[in-house]
Formats: structure tokens, sequence, C-alpha cells
């Protein structure tokens, strides 16, 4: 991603750190909305502007623009989403009814970012798209061989595969918690592709911010049943 192509999901205001600004919820309302939409025809950009515009209630004509830069000058750079396909259209310049107008579908990075924001919808949802993400990054052991010919790190990345996929049944709030950590840190250029999850980059960005879930893993696993049950029970009343 070239670095001037800000990705804004995340940005908040200066002086108003829990507030977002515009461009990071016009940008999360974008991926969002190409993320659910099935139909091609709501995925173009004025059909999204009409979309946004009735949630934000303003005239689709004051937000166009604005999507429209978002995604040619941030979106499709950053490789967040891509034309799926251009839609023929019966008016307007012929040159424009010859070529159609484009529609847009969310690339692997898109599904990784969208499963972090919260307008794409319940978690189940955003669970869904994740497990996408993952199946579409993984590659076989032959190709991992040829790629990389470090089978720790291959090894490592398969567990932490296996153990996203296995924790977004179990614990998905957790892993959203990973997730957005890593966009973020992808965003702030600390880590170089979102293509795949790299164990030893993720390591890097989360390991002194699960200190707590860390300790309560290991924990369960060296408790005794009546413990892990008193365990249980404590956060089950705290929680």
């Amino acid at each position: 991603m070239k670095r001037g192509n800000h990705i804004a999901i995340f940005d908040t205001f200066k002086t108003h750190h829990a507030k977002s600004t515009r461009e990071a919820k016009r940008q999360r309302g974008i991926i969002a909305h190409i993320a659910i939409e099935k139909d091609p025809k709501g995925k173009t950009r004025t059909a999204i502007a009409h979309i946004l515009a009735k949630k934000y209630d303003i005239a689709w004509q004051n937000i166009y623009s604005a999507i429209f830069k978002d995604l040619d000058e941030v979106l499709l750079p950053a490789q967040v989403v891509k034309e799926g396909g251009r839609l023929p259209i019966k008016r307007g310049p012929k040159a424009l009814q010859m070529e159609g107008i484009p529609y847009y579908d969310l690339t692997n990075i898109g599904l990784i970012i969208a499963s972090t924001i919260e307008e794409t919808g319940d978690i189940r949802i955003r669970m869904k798209l994740l497990e996408s993400y993952i199946s579409n990054s993984n590659y076989n052991k032959k190709e991992d061989s040829d790629i990389n010919t470090n089978n720790t790190n291959n090894t490592n990345n398969t567990t932490i595969n296996e153990g996203i996929l296995l924790l977004s049944r179990y614990a998905p709030s957790f892993i959203l918690k990973l997730i957005s950590e890593y966009i973020m840190a992808y965003n702030h250029g600390e880590i170089e592709k979102l293509d795949r999850l790299d164990g030893q980059k993720l390591k890097k960005v989360i390991s002194d911010q699960i200190t707590i879930e860390r300790e309560l893993v290991e924990a369960c696993m060296i408790l005794s049943n009546d413990k892990k049950e008193l365990l249980r029970n404590f956060i089950k009343i705290i929680s």
C-alpha cells in the first residue's frame, strides 16, 4: 500500500478521541455496504452515495464526490476494494454507454478490514468475513515450502490461522481485538502487507496487549477441575 493512501476507518478527532472523523465514517460505510450488498447494481458509486446519504440524512449529490475520492484515491490503490465489473447503461454519453459504469467488490484485504467494522453487522457476520479472508489466504504446504523454507514460520502461521478460526467461534470479541490492532499497525506502516496473517508480526503488534488473556489461559490449563469451576463461576458473576 502506498502510505499516502491513508485508510481512515480508525481515525478520530484529535480533541475528541471517542468520535470518528467524517472520512472514517464514510470509508467505514463504503466498506461495510460493499461487504453486505449482493446486487452489483447496489455497489456502484451512485448507489453507495444514495445509501450513505440516506443514513446521514443529506442529499446524495453532497456526498458523491467524497465517495468518488475515497474509492479512487484510497480504497482502490490500497487494494481494499476492486472493480467487480461494469453495468451497461442506456443513457448518457455514447462512450459511457459502451464502457458501462463500474461496481465494486471487496478484495481479500477488504474482507479482513470489513470484519472489524461494526457497521458491517453483528459479530456472526463479521466472523464469516474473517473466515472467508483466512480461507482465501491459505496456500498449500508445497507452495509454503517454495515461498518460505522456514518450517517454523510456516507452522506458526498455520497455528495462527487455525487458532483464529477456532476462537472466532468461541471468543469472537477477543479475535476482533487482535485483528483491529493488526490492521491499525498496517495502517501506521508497521506491517507491509495484509494479504496473509503473519504470526511473527502479529506477536510484535499485540503481545504486550494480551498479557491478561494469556495469564487467564495459562491459569486454566494448570487448575484442577474444581478450581476451573470456581473460576468459571467467578467470571460469570463479574461479567
